[in-house]
């Protein structure tokens, strides 16, 4: 649980900031960042933390989400609403399941978004899976503090099963967020300057192309690798 990095992203309430830390400490987990807070440090979030003042006094302050997740190789953003181009859901028990099968060595940022509307679609777009938590459908709107206990909750009940000695080995480091990030941009502004995307109508082929490399979890030779093919073929785009 040492890699995971609990993202709020423009938390508005130091409350919530205060009751996130005390979530994650109860579960085992002290890694927290915060994008672009309205009030913090705040004498509210101190006094909600109750015995995880540590975990706040260790909270790193960034200025935005890819500060936040650049060294990520895995990004989860929660998400209540379907959009208009689907993207892997999964709960908080699969979630779970899937994080603690990662190598050790992987880095995983798990965003919560704003409490009045959550992230972005720019920001869901940064992410390999969107995580919904099931509710009532009368009320399913959850208390971003509440939110962080359920995921930090079957985050500590996964790794508790997990067998010792189980750790998902592969040849290479995953690819952070910001090496795909970097890839991405660099595909786009090569299909940009070819004529395959039209600029002022460029569709939804980028979209859907991140929706790919996000799913497939690349490592980063292939990152490598890819660059290196869109540079020769495209001449264009950073070096």
């Amino acid at each position: 649980m040492s890699q995971v990095k609990i993202v709020l992203v423009e938390p508005s309430h130091p409350g919530n900031i205060g009751g996130a830390a005390r979530a994650m400490k109860t579960m085992g987990l002290n890694r927290l960042v915060i994008v672009n807070p309205k009030r913090f440090p705040d004498p509210q979030a101190d006094w909600r933390a109750a015995g995880a003042l540590d975990v706040l006094d260790g909270a790193e302050v960034v200025p935005d989400v890819s500060a936040a997740i650049g060294d990520c190789h895995w990004v989860i953003g929660t998400s209540t609403r379907l959009r208009r181009i689907p993207w892997p859901v999964v709960d908080a028990k699969q979630m779970a399941a899937q994080i603690v099968a990662m190598p050790r060595q992987a880095s995983v940022a798990i965003l919560f978004g704003r409490e009045d509307n959550g992230l972005n679609n720019d920001e869901l777009q940064r992410c390999n899976l969107h995580l919904q938590i099931p509710a009532a459908a009368e009320y399913s709107s959850l208390n971003l503090a509440m939110a962080v206990q359920v995921v930090c909750y079957e985050l500590f009940q996964a790794g508790q099963a997990k067998p010792d000695g189980l750790d998902a080995v592969w040849d290479r480091r995953p690819a952070t967020a910001a090496q795909l990030q970097g890839m991405v941009e660099h595909l786009e502004s090569t299909l940009l300057q070819g004529g395959f995307l039209n600029r002022n109508n460029p569709g939804q082929t980028m979209r859907r192309l991140r929706r790919l490399f996000t799913r497939v979890q690349l490592d980063e030779t292939e990152v490598q690798i890819l660059r290196g093919i869109i540079r020769h073929f495209g001449h264009s785009g950073p070096k």
